[in-house]
């Protein structure tokens, strides 16, 4: 039997990927924003209905480099979500900055916005809050609260590729969005992310924190770091963007399977929000394996292993309850997102997947839920 994995990498095929970079053996052209490079720019801005986007090494550095263009001061405090992947914290922390953790909302995972304004202090500089598995957070209301207070706000959105909130592209909530392009993700470039955002005057800053601050062959206007992406991640990336609607609808096919299959499971939970005016890129389907499911959410994950299936935590532990942050930025008891974290299981979802295998894996869960063993 395949083994099945919680995600594949998306890729063109081997003759169209080489076909594009052919012209890259006479160039020699292969880092330093090539031609390449700004045509994915461009065309990513136009398919993420966005003012401006500037191009990354990787989500992690779209997220680090934002915070820092924002200048915001040494020790200041960012109030931010617990349950995201552990780069959202250590981005915050690598700037000098302060995280401040907010519970979440048990029905969809994501920043519970009535829990932000009692957590503002005198250094609060900003609110970071994440999209999750393609939820959306409540935009409007934490750009209410923001307002109230003169605070930046920038999401998170590396789930959030290609989501549309209200016509808009998700890319435009918030002083600035963060995506990534990683290989597990809807649309990839191997590896890469981009920072969208209205500003012109932070298009220029990110420029120059991308790339050492040049500005010319012997002008240096700030200090900056590398975290341009090369031209041959820029091609794949061109690539899969062709294939990127087809791909999505695919992945929608697969997430009617598995939720028409287990919507009606007792003790099995389904984390996803759908909202008035959301278009969902279908990225993710995390279950929630509760209280009165036959086995808890390890032992189910246990028993998919078993059969060659590997689904995946995600997001546990909490952000907060990892040895490098145990203890500290909390002051709020966290209970919603330590119970989601110990329940949450995302299962196998990818384009490559075929509905038969999404019905078999449901069907193990299923079957679990009757009372039989596998």
């Amino acid at each position: 039997m395949e083994t099945i994995y919680v995600s594949r990498p998306s890729m063109p095929s081997y003759e169209e990927y080489i076909e594009a970079v052919r012209p890259l053996w006479d160039s020699r052209q292969l880092t330093n924003m090539g031609s390449y490079h700004q045509e994915l720019e461009e065309a990513l801005r136009i398919y993420l209905d966005v003012e401006r986007l500037s191009l990354m090494v990787n989500g992690h550095m779209a997220l680090e480099l934002a915070i820092q263009a924002l200048d915001f001061p040494k020790g200041g405090e960012v109030i931010t979500t617990p349950f995201t992947f552990i780069s959202t914290t250590h981005a915050i922390i690598r700037n000098g900055l302060v995280p401040v953790f907010c519970d979440v909302k048990p029905e969809d995972g994501t920043m519970d916005e009535t829990g932000i304004e009692k957590l503002i202090t005198s250094k609060t500089v900003a609110i970071l809050p994440v999209h999750v598995y393609g939820n959306i957070c409540s935009v409007e209301e934490i750009q209410k609260t923001a307002d109230k207070y003169g605070l930046k706000v920038i999401y998170d959105a590396a789930h959030a590729f290609g989501v549309t909130y209200g016509g808009r592209g998700i890319g435009n909530y918030g002083d600035a969005s963060i995506f990534s392009f990683h290989a597990t993700k809807v649309f990839n470039t191997a590896e890469g992310g981009a920072v969208t955002f209205k500003s012109p005057e932070l298009y220029e800053r990110l420029y120059n924190l991308k790339n050492f601050g040049i500005r010319g062959e012997e002008l240096v206007v700030e200090v900056g770091t590398n975290a341009k992406m090369n031209e041959l991640c820029a091609i794949m990336g061109l690539c899969n963007l062709k294939h990127i609607k087809e791909n999505i609808a695919k992945r929608r096919k697969l997430h009617e399977e598995y939720k028409r299959m287990l919507q009606d499971v007792k003790g099995i939970g389904i984390l996803i929000r759908e909202a008035e005016g959301l278009e969902r890129n279908y990225g993710y389907f995390p279950i929630l394996v509760e209280e009165d499911f036959p086995l808890n959410r390890d032992k189910l994950y246990e028993l998919l292993k078993k059969n060659g299936i590997h689904s995946r935590k995600y997001f546990y532990p909490l952000t907060a309850d990892q040895a490098c942050f145990k203890g500290r930025y909390c002051r709020d008891d966290l209970s919603r997102g330590r119970k989601l974290a110990a329940e949450v299981l995302a299962l196998p979802l990818y384009e490559g997947l075929s509905p038969e295998d999404a019905g078999r894996i449901a069907g193990i869960i299923r079957s679990r839920a009757d009372g039989f063993n596998e």
